[in-house]
């Protein structure tokens, strides 16, 4: 049985030990699931180590092969026919670059930035990503290790599978971590966890607001369906529940920008900036710069919600294009799709101030651990310089909107209105 997290955020530790316990399993499917896990064994035994990852996608590739069929369903898995998942990445390569030559490159300090106040050694941050120990057991603490050790920012999931002080605990001195948080039916059980985290150190908090309504996640779903011979021995018995269904119970989906109960409340106990992650709109943008959120974060929650809905760069596309002066008002990131250096470029060209990476990092700790994590951002850093020396900027701050937009000749409506 899956259990929610409890009152602070803190998922019982029972139930991220890895994959399902195979006593609870019926008979007949032990010498089927007994085959799955031969084959997984060999795929490890034949998987490639850490270094030798040439591309982000090769650890998704790799994780298909080797993660138990719990942990790829819940990691992979998306709404309904998919449609946001993969328009997330087919949007990304909508946009081109336009580069320019015989430019003086620098061949120090290329990837260094800021955001949200944080020095970052590249401008990616692990966006909140749960449940790591059904692909490690040592959980989202790779994470954490491993992005201290590269320089960026965690953003802790609030359905971590490691406790918070775990994670505080596993940091640098020097390392930035920033709590995730769903706002509770309980309240008092939000004011408690808040004042937690800043006293543990935390630098903002990013709330999300993109959880409108438990989506059924496909995958997630089909891998908890009884078999028939489970159905008819348990006639009575309650369905199983999705992880994603499992570990969501105590969220409150009711907000609304009337009551602005989830900013007063934010503000009222803590002095960390505030993130709202979940926008999709360029009038909710300018509705969280009304309101005093320091950060938006633009994302369809790796589409895991509401299937349909737009893809992140293009909504930093419209931002760009029709409110430019947003970008004065409120910082702007994005996650969703991201899975290469040059994905990350076009959106940092855009005007995001960073850009976060979900499955990835799963996928890469569920593979390889801490040392598979590390991989995966240094691919990243790898990616986003070697991009930028290509298109003719030395640095971050060198990037202008003019150097990407759509695909094709920029010709009458496909010119983007922000070229000069």
């Amino acid at each position: 049985m899956l259990h929610p997290p409890d009152a602070l955020g803190t998922l019982p530790t029972e139930y991220c030990l890895g994959p399902v316990d195979p006593e609870t399993l019926p008979a007949q499917e032990e010498e089927e699931l007994s085959e799955a896990e031969q084959l997984r064994q060999q795929a490890r035994e034949n998987m490639p180590p850490a270094e030798n990852m040439v591309m982000v996608q090769d650890f998704e590739d790799w994780a298909q092969k080797v993660l138990s069929e719990t942990a790829w369903a819940y990691y992979r898995s998306a709404a309904d026919e998919e449609m946001t998942f993969t328009e997330n990445r087919d949007a990304l390569r909508r946009y081109f670059f336009r580069p320019r030559i015989l430019q003086k490159n620098s061949t120090e300090g290329i990837t260094e930035t800021t955001f949200m106040g944080i020095p970052t050694s590249v401008p990616i941050f692990i966006s909140p990503a749960a449940m790591a120990k059904l692909g490690h057991p040592l959980g989202e603490v790779n994470l954490t290790k491993a992005a201290g050790e590269c320089g960026i920012v965690q953003m802790i999931s609030a359905n971590a599978s490691c406790g918070l002080e775990e994670m505080f605990e596993a940091k640098r001195e020097d390392q930035s971590l920033i709590y995730q948080l769903y706002l509770n039916k309980d309240r008092a059980a939000s004011e408690t966890l808040i004042q937690k985290v800043e006293k543990l150190g935390a630098k903002a908090i990013v709330f999300t607001v993109d959880v409108m309504w438990q989506s059924k996640r496909t995958m997630d779903v089909r891998a908890k369906l009884p078999s028939p011979a489970e159905a008819a021995a348990a006639a009575a018995a309650p369905a199983p529940a999705s992880v994603s269904h499992a570990i969501s119970g105590y969220q409150d989906y009711n907000l609304t920008w009337s009551d602005l109960a989830f900013i007063r409340l934010l503000k009222k106990n803590t002095k960390l900036p505030i993130i709202v992650k979940g926008v999709q709109s360029v009038e909710d943008v300018q509705l969280c710069a009304d309101h005093g959120v320091q950060g938006v974060i633009l994302s369809n929650h790796g589409g895991r919600q509401a299937d349909y809905s737009p893809a992140p760069i293009d909504i930093l596309y419209e931002v760009r294009s029709l409110r430019p002066e947003l970008f004065d008002k409120v910082e702007i990131m994005i996650d969703g799709g991201i899975r290469t250096g040059a994905d990350a470029v076009k959106a940092l060209a855009l005007g995001a101030k960073a850009v976060g990476i979900g499955r990835p990092a799963l996928y890469a700790n569920g593979t390889h651990g801490e040392e598979g994590v590390k991989r995966v951002i240094n691919i990243f850093q790898e990616e986003i310089a070697s991009t930028m020396r290509n298109i003719g900027v030395s640095k971050i701050q060198d990037l202008k909107p003019e150097m990407v937009g759509p695909a094709g000749p920029w010709v009458g409506r496909n010119r983007p209105p922000y070229v000069p």
